[in-house]
């Protein structure tokens, strides 16, 4: 059996427990450069009979996958199913697994890190010491106050028990609301304007799919609640960035923490790099020692529970 992981890059498999695993298995292909170029990643994955995602770049499109006809599945090291086209994969008899839940705790840390920077303004005081001022601003304090997530997934509910801690009086929007998970965890689900209107701190969890394209369009980040700040953990695609730039320089919303952009690297010279009051991270909130080993182990599990008949984290298509 050929394994080919096309996008080990920068690495995360090379040298690991899991990669040990994987060579028990069967023969190992691993490309430590981009494979975003879909010739370059269909001449990787022709002969593949499973091939393990690492980049979330690598894009599995239908034409790549009806020129690899002997792959049977792809494991994701990730959540976001975003960069492969489920349906076609259904179409050409490949299953397609993730690894939910493995970054849950890493992703919501890096939330409520983003949340506390942007809402104390420890950048800007960094900066602002490192140039010889000494800023005396007062900065609000958070607990009291109102934080609005928008999605109550494996991470959004982490984010939410995470809140509560800090005192912060949550609520929640989502397509499937789940009343016991709210009464567990302390929060309640609200319609999505008002969470818009109301929250203090709007805090972003949804898949990226279709229906979720710019979810926070401009229409919706008109009824956020002037002073509000806006943190993305989830995906860039979910809000209309040109609009996310206007509300921004007109202070509308004060603040954002963005770990995700709808073009990954950021360009150079983007309207966000200039906007002070932006505090701005490489896609790595869930890129810890421990999400890497525990991620790498889950999406192996998956190919071994898959060669046994039992398949584990299958992602279908919506």
């Amino acid at each position: 059996m050929l394994i080919v992981v096309p996008d080990d890059n920068p690495p995360a498999m090379a040298d690991t427990p899991a990669l040990e695993r994987l060579r028990r298995i069967g023969e190992v292909r691993m490309y430590d450069s981009d494979a975003t170029d879909p010739t370059v990643l269909t001449d990787r994955l022709r002969d593949a009979e499973v091939a393990v995602n690492i980049r979330g770049r690598t894009r599995f499109t239908a034409d790549v996958l009806q020129a690899c006809p002997k792959l049977r599945l792809i494991s994701i090291w990730g959540t976001g199913t975003d960069n492969v086209d489920l349906k076609a994969a259904a179409a050409c008899g490949i299953s397609v697994t993730n690894t939910p839940g493995a970054n849950a705790i890493a992703v919501a840390e890096h939330t409520v890190a983003l949340m506390l920077a942007v809402v104390k303004q420890l950048a800007p005081a960094d900066q602002a010491i490192r140039q010889g001022d000494w800023p005396r601003n007062l900065v609000p304090q958070l607990r009291g106050k109102r934080l609005g997530t928008i999605g109550t997934g494996l991470i959004g509910r982490e984010v939410a028990a995470m809140g509560k801690g800090l005192g912060l009086d949550v609520v929640a929007w989502t397509f499937h609301p789940d009343s016991s998970l709210a009464a567990r965890l302390g929060f309640r689900y609200i319609e999505l304007e008002e969470l818009l209107r109301t929250s203090d701190v709007i805090s972003l969890h949804l898949r990226a799919t279709p229906d979720t394209h710019h979810f926070l369009d401009r229409a919706r980040l008109a009824h956020v609640r002037p002073g509000a700040i806006l943190v993305n953990t989830a995906r860039g695609s979910l809000v209309d960035e040109a609009a996310l730039v206007e509300c921004l320089r007109e202070k509308k919303l004060v603040g954002a923490g963005l770990d995700v952009f709808e073009t990954e690297p950021l360009p150079s010279g983007h309207p966000l790099t200039t906007l002070p009051n932006v505090l701005l991270t490489p896609h790595t909130a869930g890129m810890t020692p421990e999400v890497i080993q525990i991620g790498l182990a889950m999406a192996v599990e998956n190919i071994e529970n898959f060669l046994k008949g039992k398949p584990t984290h299958v992602v279908a298509p919506t």
